[in-house]
């Protein structure tokens, strides 16, 4: 079963830090909370008083990135289903303001730590803050940029860096975070693709890459966080969601703000075939955002109401669905991009379902006109002229 939700995306590479005895503790809390705003206003402090410390410029590089994700409906987008998820995505829309900080960031982190290895080649700490520098840069190559040949070479560069890093210190696990999931990935592409990496003696291994994840996510100190959420991403995507909902759990429970770890174990049951589990964890979502729990005001009800409309529709519960999905698309301008599409879309199956077709063309129409060069854009355009059918 398909269902579109994901938190965070298993072909980024991430950065942090053991935030929680650090100085950038306050902005790790309002990242991994997805309060980006707040976020950035801190790491921007840190890095006005230390303007020479790499990290802070890729922490802020890394806030403007998942922030413009996050408003575009980035982080949970259907990216781990289709033949190659890690190549076919839709390009990421981001504001000049975002992309000129984003690149000046980068720049800035790259040349201080490059600095610091002209000097010292065995400077672990420059290393680590080059690798993820050109990790976060392959991440925006890959979503906004759409240069896949250029992420793959900065994925590959943040590999050797955290290599060299681990050589020097082979305990610190937290640097294996871009090990794990640059074999990974490798592990998924397509073979014109994949003999890249070959070139660059990297073949990657997805079982190997799932187990070194495995042991950031159980020994890191610093990426442990980080490990947990791409295990969970690609658990879903091995069709094992019964191993990321502990995972989930654990981070629901550290990070209670982030109400896209609980619209995941949603799916999670679904993919499960449980239901009214599922059904049972939206409710609960709907009502700490009518209680008004802290961290659930930037979650729109219409967007829970496509969710919930969503998973009717793969069960089949038609009438249901139906009524759920006329609910999130009477205020569409609470939708983020994303949701807005499917939404629209996914009206207009069900409408077809029920035999309406004039509504159910409006409702394509609709799809069509929010994000005509999107992916549920193009499959919209298909049941102008031909009904959809559920098989």
């Amino acid at each position: 079963m398909r269902i579109t939700i994901l938190l965070f995306a298993c072909c980024f590479f991430v950065n942090a830090e053991n935030f929680e005895a650090t100085r950038t503790a306050e902005g790790f809390e309002h990242f991994y909370n997805l309060e980006y705003d707040q976020a950035l206003a801190e790491f921007r402090r840190l890095a006005a008083e230390d303007p020479k410390d790499p990290n802070f410029q890729n922490h802020i590089a890394q806030a403007v990135l998942y922030r413009e994700m996050f408003r575009g409906g980035a982080l949970e987008s259907e990216l781990v289903s289709g033949n190659n998820p890690f190549i076919h995505r839709e390009k990421l829309d981001t504001t000049t303001d975002a992309e000129k900080e984003f690149d000046t960031c980068i720049g800035r982190a790259m040349q201080i730590a490059q600095d610091r290895i002209n000097k010292n080649p065995n400077d672990s700490d420059a290393l680590y803050a080059l690798g993820v520098a050109h990790g976060l840069r392959a991440n925006y190559n890959f979503l906004v940029r759409k240069a896949w040949i250029d992420a793959l070479k900065d994925a590959t560069a943040a590999r050797t860096a955290h290599n060299h890093v681990v050589q020097l210190d082979p305990n610190r696990t937290d640097a294996r975070l871009i090990q794990g999931l640059h074999d990974y990935i490798l592990g998924n592409l397509p073979f014109h693709l994949k003999m890249l990496g070959l070139v660059a003696g990297v073949h990657g291994d997805r079982e190997v890459g799932m187990k070194t994840l495995r042991l950031v996510a159980e020994k890191g100190k610093l990426n442990r966080f980080d490990a947990q959420v791409l295990l969970a991403v690609i658990y879903r995507r091995e069709k094992k969601p019964e191993q990321a909902l502990p995972l989930l759990n654990e981070l629901i429970a550290r990070f209670p703000r982030n109400y896209l770890f609980r619209l995941e174990t949603v799916q999670m049951y679904s993919d499960l075939g449980k239901k009214e589990e599922a059904l049972a964890a939206l409710e609960k979502i709907e009502q700490q955002k009518q209680a008004g729990t802290p961290g659930f005001a930037a979650l729109a009800l219409e967007k829970v109401h496509y969710y919930r409309g969503n998973l009717l529709f793969w069960y089949r519960d038609v009438d249901r669905g139906l009524a759920e999905m006329q609910k999130a698309t009477n205020n569409p301008s609470q939708l983020d991009l994303h949701t807005k599409v499917m939404a629209w879309m996914r009206l207009g199956q069900l409408q077809d379902m029920k035999g309406r077709r004039k509504e159910a063309i409006n409702a394509y129409k609709e799809a069509i006109a929010v994000a005509p060069h999107s992916d549920a854009g193009k499959e919209a355009k298909q049941y102008l002229s031909s009904p959809y059918k559920r098989v």
